[in-house]
């Protein structure tokens, strides 16, 4: 099988491609090449026997997503994007990457004929969907972004299931909830905040509270995510039929209970390292963002996530001490 990340100097396209370069096989069948493309050279290092190939350019080329199709991947993780805050700052480079770049694939795609027929998997958002909002979003919810972000990613679904229904590629959209805690330094998402609060403290340095602590959001963990894209990648879509895009489960939790979780597990002087500096804009991006959902559409073909919030902060420790050893 040969496999095409999108976005793989990310953290979860990172994660994702670790995971397949060390276990070589993905639902049975073994992987055989894997090729890493993001705007920056991803660090990987084959193994296992997967041939890896290791690419940089821009996803708004589409000479550039050409090339990257011409090999005829067998499966496709569509995982780049400018981030939220960073697609609302600058909407022109929001367009140009998270729609430029998601069309040019597509149309790659097609471009190989009707005998190529990969199964794509793409990455979408809860930014999809825009205030007032219901107690739980259900799988019949409006989607109304709020944001260019959530409406860069909700045109993603509308030409995935498109092109899917016209049998250009196996399509399915998976709108993942705010991964925490994410490793490694911030980006510019407006949601990096979420993980800061947590991250930050724990290496014992002081983060930056934008909102809040009645602020309510959607997690789940790199683990989840990684979860996702792999049951996404081997998943029957039959019964999704032409809605191919499904809310992720996850976890509702506002900003007080993060904070009290934090202190069961780390104690007072960690959670004082968090400092209290409102922010209008972030605070704006985050109230069009919804707070909890319903997603029984995942769970009936079997996503499944995390059970509790502990568990992912004691996970993100123990993965910073296997780094630092």
């Amino acid at each position: 099988m040969k496999v095409l990340v999108i976005g793989a100097a990310g953290m979860v396209g990172r994660i994702l491609s670790e995971h397949l370069l060390h276990t070589a096989e993905l639902g049975g069948k073994p992987v055989t090449q894997l090729t890493a493309f993001d705007v920056v050279p991803a660090e990987l290092t084959s193994e296992n026997g997967v041939a890896l190939q290791i690419k940089a350019g821009d996803i708004a080329d589409r000479d550039t997503v050409d090339g990257l199709i011409a090999d005829k991947p067998d499966l496709i993780f569509h995982l780049a994007a400018i981030v939220s805050g960073e697609a609302e700052a600058d909407f022109d480079k929001g367009y140009r990457i998270n729609l430029d770049g998601t069309r040019h694939l597509f149309e790659a795609i097609r471009a190989q004929g009707s005998g190529y027929h990969p199964r794509v998997v793409y990455t979408s958002s809860v930014a999809v969907f825009g205030a007032p909002f219901e107690d739980k979003i259900t799988d019949t919810f409006i989607t109304a972004p709020m944001t260019s972000y959530g409406t860069q990613k909700m045109i993603g679904e509308l030409l995935l299931n498109d092109y899917s229904r016209k049998g250009i590629f196996d399509g399915i959209g998976i709108r993942l909830p705010t991964i925490t805690v994410r490793p490694g330094k911030p980006n510019k998402a407006a949601s990096g905040f979420f993980s800061g609060i947590i991250r930050e403290p724990l290496a014992g340095q002081e983060a930056i509270l934008p909102v809040e602590d009645d602020v309510r959001h959607w997690f789940a963990s790199p683990a989840a995510a990684l979860g996702f894209l792999l049951h996404a990648a081997t998943m029957d879509t039959a019964p999704l039929g032409a809605r191919r895009c499904l809310n992720m489960p996850g976890l509702s939790l506002t900003i007080a209970e993060v904070l009290e979780t934090l202190r069961k597990v780390a104690g007072d002087e960690v959670v004082a390292r968090v400092k209290r500096v409102p922010d209008p804009t972030i605070r704006q991006i985050v109230a069009g963002w919804p707070r909890d959902f319903a997603p029984d559409r995942a769970i009936s073909v079997g996503f499944t996530a995390d059970t509790d919030f502990e568990s992912i902060i004691r996970a993100h420790i123990r993965d910073s001490e296997d780094v630092k050893g």
